[in-house]
C-alpha cells in the first residue's frame, strides 16, 4: 500500500489539485462550508473549544476556519530571551545538526541545505548548524509564530513539487523538503540569522505572510526574492509570521553552536506553539 501511495503522488496532477483545493477552501455557500467544516472536525478530532472562536457555523469558509486563532488562554507563552519557541503545533520530524551540508530527513535519506534554500550563499550561513523539523497535522493549529525576538531580512518563494508531507512520503520519496514548492524567510537574531522555512505540499492551497499577504498563489516558474534589510520589520517572540492555508511541515535553521535544541525533545515529540524547544547558546 505505501509502494502503491507513493507511485500515486507522481502521478497526481499537484499543482492543478492544489488550485481547486484553493476554491473549494474559500467557498462561503453556507451549506458547502458548514458540511465541510463539521466533517473534518469529526474525522481528524479538532478541538475546536480551544479556538477564539468555537462556533464551527460561525466561519466565513472553511479556510477561515482551517486558519482559525486560538483563545487567549489556550497556549502558555512565556517571554524569555534566552529560549526558543515552538513556531507551531505539530510533531517533530526530525531535529539535530546540519552535517556536510545535509538535513536528515528519514531513514536513510537526507537532502541538500543549499538546495533546500536556493543557493550556496544562503547556506553557507548555517553550515554545521542546527534544524528542527515540525510536521502539521490538519488537526493542528495552522498559524505560524516567530520563536524568538528578530527582524527579517529576505524572503524567497521558490517553486517546485506538491508532495504530500505525511510520514510515509517523508520516508519514501528522496530530498522531499528540497524538492516541494517552499517560502523561506531570513531573519537577524540575536544569535545571528535564523531561517523558517516553510514547505508546500499537495492541497496546501496558499502560503501567506503578514507582511505580504499571499505569496502563493499565484505560483511561478522562477524562485523570487524580496529584500527587506531596510524595511525594519522587527517581531518579538511568539507574534505571529505566516498561515498554512491548509497544511504542511516547517523547517527551523540556526548558524553554528547558536543554539542547543531541548534536551528531552526527540523526533516523534508533539510540540505546541509557544513550548520551549531550545535554548540560546552561551558560547
Amino acid at each position: 500500500m505505501k509502494k502503491l501511495f507513493i507511485l500515486l503522488q507522481y502521478l497526481l496532477p499537484q499543482h492543478f489539485l492544489s488550485a481547486i483545493m484553493h476554491k473549494l477552501a474559500r467557498c462561503e455557500a453556507s451549506w458547502f462550508k458548514n458540511f465541510l467544516i463539521k466533517l473534518f472536525i469529526k474525522h481528524y478530532t479538532v478541538n475546536i473549544q480551544e479556538a477564539e472562536q468555537p462556533d464551527p457555523e460561525s466561519y466565513e469558509s472553511f479556510n477561515a476556519f482551517f486558519t482559525r486563532s486560538l483563545a487567549p488562554e489556550a497556549r502558555a507563552l512565556e517571554d524569555d530571551t534566552s529560549t526558543i519557541a515552538s513556531p507551531v503545533d505539530g510533531t517533530v520530524s526530525q531535529i539535530g545538526t546540519i552535517s556536510d551540508g545535509e538535513i536528515f530527513q528519514a531513514k536513510g535519506k537526507s537532502f541538500n541545505l543549499a538546495a533546500l534554500l536556493g543557493s550556496e550563499q544562503m547556506a553557507s550561513q548555517f553550515e554545521e548548524g542546527h534544524f528542527n523539523t515540525i510536521y502539521l497535522s490538519p488537526k493542528d493549529y495552522h498559524r505560524i509564530h516567530v520563536p524568538m525576538d528578530s527582524t527579517l531580512t529576505k524572503m524567497l518563494h521558490i517553486p517546485g513539487n506538491l508532495f504530500s508531507v505525511n510520514p510515509t512520503t517523508v520516508h519514501g520519496i528522496d530530498e522531499l523538503f528540497a524538492r516541494n514548492e517552499r517560502v523561506i524567510a531570513f531573519f537577524e537574531t540575536s544569535v545571528g540569522p535564523m531561517a523558517m522555512v516553510m514547505v508546500g505540499a499537495i492541497f496546501v492551497s496558499s502560503i501567506e505572510t503578514v507582511w505580504h499577504g499571499e505569496v502563493t498563489p499565484p505560483r511561478h516558474n522562477q524562485i523570487r526574492h524580496w529584500n527587506y534589510l531596510h524595511k525594519s520589520l522587527n517581531f518579538k517572540k511568539n507574534d505571529e509570521m505566516a498561515r498554512f492555508n491548509m497544511g504542511s511541515t516547517i523547517v527551523l535553521l540556526y548558524g553554528k553552536n547558536k543554539v542547543t535544541w531541548a534536551e528531552n525533545l526527540v523526533a516523534g515529540n508533539t510540540v505546541s506553539h509557544g513550548q520551549v524547544i531550545g535554548h540560546l547558546s552561551t558560547q
